[in-house]
């Protein structure tokens, strides 16, 4: 028999691919995607029952934003595509609110490059 080249993931190894698939998804007004914004505040992966659930807490940059149904839609797409993932929940929370503290190096780079002018606090 031959030896089966798929391989089971860890969680930290799914996590990964989490974070990769999230990079691909942009704030429809905003060139940098919502990883680095910083809209992730948390992604949690629990085993029960030979399922994989996964837990994404996450804001926006308003509770008003007209994109929210649009990147909420694309944040379950895009998770739940991942073949080890069984089940997505999103926690939608505006409690920290999302300021520019959050955006990541790489996103305050792409900005920046991008013409917009980041206050210094």
């Amino acid at each position: 028999m031959e030896e089966s080249t798929l391989k089971i993931k860890t969680l930290e190894e799914i996590k990964e691919v989490i974070i990769r698939h999230l990079k691909c998804i942009f704030d429809p007004e905003i060139p940098v995607n919502i990883y680095d914004l910083g809209f992730i505040y948390d992604i949690k992966l629990e085993i029960i029952k030979n399922y994989t659930y996964c837990t994404i807490t996450m804001t926006l940059t308003s509770p008003g934003c007209f994109a929210a149904d649009l990147i909420l839609g694309e944040v379950y797409f895009y998770t739940r595509s991942i073949p080890e993932i069984d089940e997505v929940d999103i926690n939608l929370v505006f409690d920290p609110p999302w300021d520019i503290s959050h955006i990541s190096v790489e996103g305050k780079d792409i900005l920046e490059l991008n013409g917009t002018v980041l206050p210094q606090f």
